[in-house]
């Protein structure tokens, strides 16, 4: 499943792609697995409107909206902030397992399991592919509901003291926390693995007696790891591509991820693998405390 690096990077892409573009057609296929609220609803709500901006909201991708056949926004118009204050509706997309979500050309060969296809003013198109169907798509008209919010923290910016606050007191593993999604949002088994090894903590290190300086440890490393993989469009160990289907590049740096048996990059010793909170989990038992 694409974590918090691959919908930064899927996010950053499609923005600089389509902002102030308009919604000209919209075509859905005649499955129901992808839709959160109905295809009908989300076409005709989608219709003329002008995508102010997209960005990333813990694992999702947010693209903001003007009102409907509203009048087009200039590519380099608002900083995001005023996008979202003024945005009349939102158009959320989370991509399960195998989704991508794609900007490029009409004429663009169309990929099998594409569930999503928005025509653009400008001649472009705006493609939802899904090939195990376990993505959502969600239309949310702002004029009756709130705009969409994670449940839990941004890694990228929670602070050291809100960081403590969230594990303080938990007997849950480490591991298990930075998958829990109502307390972080974005992290998952790759960021996970990877962050507790630069923090050189254990997985199974129950949370409430980590240190404060640990924690700390942890939060920096979190957020270096996570920046980098950005900066290197994300880990293509499975599906992932980014908005014009180019394949990221940080799986070429994972230290633990993936690599059972084989010599950790710091002391040589064997990376070895365990299965905790149902999920595989990679460590260096020398390194790691």
């Amino acid at each position: 499943m694409p974590e918090l690096p691959e919908v930064e990077t899927i996010a950053r892409g499609v923005n600089e792609r389509v902002r102030g573009d308009r919604i000209v057609e919209v075509w859905f296929c005649g499955h129901r697995q992808p839709f959160k609220n109905l295809p009908e609803i989300q076409s005709k709500g989608l219709q003329g409107r002008t995508i102010l901006a997209v960005h990333r909201t813990g694992k999702h991708i947010v693209c903001e909206l003007g009102p409907a056949n509203g009048k087009p926004a200039p590519a380099s118009g608002s900083p995001l902030d005023e996008c979202a204050i003024h945005s009349s509706a939102q158009w959320i997309v989370h991509l399960g397992m195998t989704g991508r979500l794609l900007a490029g050309p009409p004429d663009a060969p169309l990929a099998a399991h594409t569930h999503a296809r928005l025509s653009l003013a400008s001649g472009r198109e705006l493609r939802f592919v899904d090939p195990r169907r376990f993505g959502r798509l969600e239309f949310r008209d702002l004029s009756g509901c709130p705009g969409f919010s994670a449940a839990g923290a941004d890694p990228l910016t929670v602070t050291e003291e809100e960081f403590r606050q969230l594990f303080h007191g938990r007997r849950l593993p480490i591991k298990a926390a930075l998958l829990n999604q109502k307390l972080l949002s974005g992290v998952g088994n790759i960021y996970a693995d990877e962050s507790l090894f630069h923090a050189g903590l254990r997985p199974r290190r129950q949370c409430g007696r980590l240190t404060r300086a640990e924690l700390e440890r942890l939060r920096l490393a979190l957020r270096e790891v996570l920046e980098e993989a950005i900066r290197m469009g994300g880990s293509s160990v499975s599906d992932y591509v980014d908005a014009n289907g180019v394949r990221g590049l940080f799986q070429l740096e994972h230290c633990v991820y993936q690599r059972t048996g084989l010599p950790c990059r710091r002391c040589q010793r064997p990376i070895r693998r365990m299965v905790l909170a149902g999920r595989g989990t990679h460590y260096c038992p020398h390194c790691q405390h």
